[in-house]
């Protein structure tokens, strides 16, 4: 065995603790500019003209639910939630024997290995060590999440491990998984093994479901799937939403310092992100939507599952060939302004942003205390086309607090702590449609997100706090009749519509999947928070 250490190694640091031996070569550390060298040297990735490494993630270029396992045992079985069909349960006897496979499988080949750490709040920070196959999932790890400096890395001592081999395959008749590949999550051994995929979302959320396990209950700090800013005058904007719903898109915004653009937590003193970079959709993506992160892309961003234009380097955004759910990793200071550290205070405004396949949601509605908690535990959007595995084109989807996939614990823990925030803080809700306008998928069109832009800054700035409202009469929501950018058609959602006799079919529909979903949660919620369902019954939507 040789081991070659590149960069910096922890004085007391060895694989061989983690039962990793035999292996090649083990790089530690490696700076951005050797992990692209590596990538090029293996084949394994090719230069688009600005600099960015262009990689495949092969087979699955999105997360896979499905294969994502926590194991059972005494530390979780008390304390998850295994009621839903995320949290999968998993006996600890196949998550040691496949880490002993995968041990195996790395003899004879070459790791990367490095150290970050989570959470950009000093009383927080959770220390991570990650060993990949591959040198372009290193470089992953390096844009995503928060970079120590030479001098910690001298004596770092990591608090938990993620293990990545997108080449090894596990075998479901007897390892005790569904498919070849598997994210399982072990917290008593605090170590996440990711094997068969090379999407390297899975190591990113691992971390963010750790997180959203340990710090609601050990700290008593929110954690949650949002991204946010900050305002020139110091005031704090929390966008939640499942991805592709526009949380990096919205909070990339010039007038505002970014703070971050998916993982964030609420704690005494404020709000402050997990994370050291932003991991955008590329899709349709120009510089004339969205500068900031079309800028981002250059050196040290990795571009994932792109094609370039025919001839060129030039990498078409509109290619749709390999998958929709097209991403760019990049450092969080390739955004011009974005703020270092990472943190803001308490929220000012919060929007919960929904992708509505069947357009009959307004736009933007403005929420009470009850609705707020209502939307928030009911967590309606559309998964959007290529983000999991199989999805290939909008379907609806109720994910509790924006990010069911990821909560260990069950989502009225999470929901009871950010209804305390919002009332002791008096924090403004909104409601945001970034889905559909003027028709469903497939006969309308997308939300401009010019407008969308213009509602947000108007709700920001206090331009619609004496503004007139007008109440739906299926959902209550309450919407502005105008906004400054914004045409005044498009705020009624049914105005939108030719046929608005189908847009009534369409909107009760949507109401009694309301209903159905949140029929698990009503013995649990409150009269304010069950008087904000839609104004139906459900067998109106039959």
């Amino acid at each position: 065995m040789i081991e070659q250490v590149v960069g910096h190694r922890p004085h007391s640091a060895s694989l061989d603790k983690l039962g990793l031996q035999g292996y090649q070569t083990a790089y530690w550390n490696l700076t951005p500019e050797e992990l692209v060298e590596a990538s090029l040297k293996r084949d394994m990735g090719e230069l688009s003209d600005k600099g960015a490494l262009v990689i495949s993630t092969g087979r699955f270029t999105g997360r896979a639910p499905k294969d994502r396992f926590i194991v059972k045992d005494h530390y979780t079985e008390q304390t998850v939630d295994w009621t839903g069909k995320f949290n999968q349960p998993i006996e600890a006897r196949y998550f040691d024997q496949l880490y002993g496979k995968v041990c195996d499988y790395f003899k004879g080949k070459d790791l990367f290995v490095r150290d970050a750490y989570a959470c950009d709040h000093p009383d927080y920070r959770l220390n991570i060590r990650v060993v990949t196959e591959y040198p372009w999932s290193n470089q992953f790890v390096y844009n995503m999440f928060l970079r120590p400096s030479w001098k910690e890395l001298t004596n770092f001592d990591p608090e938990w491990v993620v293990i990545n081999a997108p080449g090894f395959q596990a075998d479901p008749a007897v390892d005790g998984v569904n498919s070849p590949n598997f994210a399982i999550i072990h917290f008593a051994r605090k170590t996440i093994l990711v094997g068969g995929t090379g999407y390297t979302g899975e190591i990113k959320k691992g971390i963010f479901s750790v997180l959203n396990y340990i710090l609601p209950q050990e700290r008593n700090v929110l954690s949650m799937h949002c991204s946010a800013n900050i305002g020139p005058d110091g005031d704090t904007a929390v966008f939640f939403g499942l991805s592709g719903t526009g949380k990096t898109t919205l909070s990339a915004d010039p007038e505002r310092e970014l703070i971050g653009d998916d993982e964030h937590a609420w704690c005494e003193d404020g709000v402050f992100n997990f994370e050291g970079g932003c991991y955008a959709k590329c899709i349709d993506l120009t510089e004339e939507k969205e500068p900031d992160i079309y800028r981002a892309i250059r050196h040290r961003a990795i571009l994932e599952n792109i094609v370039f234009k025919p001839g060129t380097r030039e990498p078409d955004y509109s290619d749709k060939s390999i998958t929709e759910n097209t991403r760019v990793s990049y450092p969080i200071d390739h955004i011009a302004n974005a703020c270092s550290p990472s943190r803001g205070g308490h929220p000012h405004h919060i929007f919960f942003l929904t992708c509505d396949a069947y357009g009959v949601l307004p736009p933007l509605s403005r929420l009470t205390p009850g609705q707020a908690m209502y939307h928030f535990i009911s967590g309606y959007t559309a998964k959007v086309a290529g983000t999991e595995d199989g999805i290939k084109e909008p379907q609806t989807t109720f994910s509790a607090c924006f990010g069911a996939p990821f909560l260990p614990l069950h989502p009225t823990q999470y929901a009871e702590m950010l209804g305390e925030r919002m009332q002791k803080h008096e924090v403004r809700v909104w409601l945001v449609n970034t889905g559909w306008t003027g028709g469903g998928y497939g006969v309308g069109n997308r939300m401009s997100l010019k407008y969308t832009r213009a509602m947000i800054r108007a709700a920001m700035q206090g331009q619609l706090d004496q503004a007139t409202y007008q109440e739906d009469p299926i959902f209550g929501l309450h919407y502005p009749t105008s906004i400054p950018g914004v045409p005044s058609e498009v705020l009624n959602p049914k105005n939108t519509w030719k046929d608005q006799e189908a847009y009534d079919q369409a909107a009760l529909k949507l109401a009694g999947q309301f209903a159905r979903n949140f029929s698990s949660y009503a013995d649990q919620a409150s009269e304010e928070i069950l008087a904000a369902a839609p104004r139906i019954k459900m067998v109106a939507a039959n």
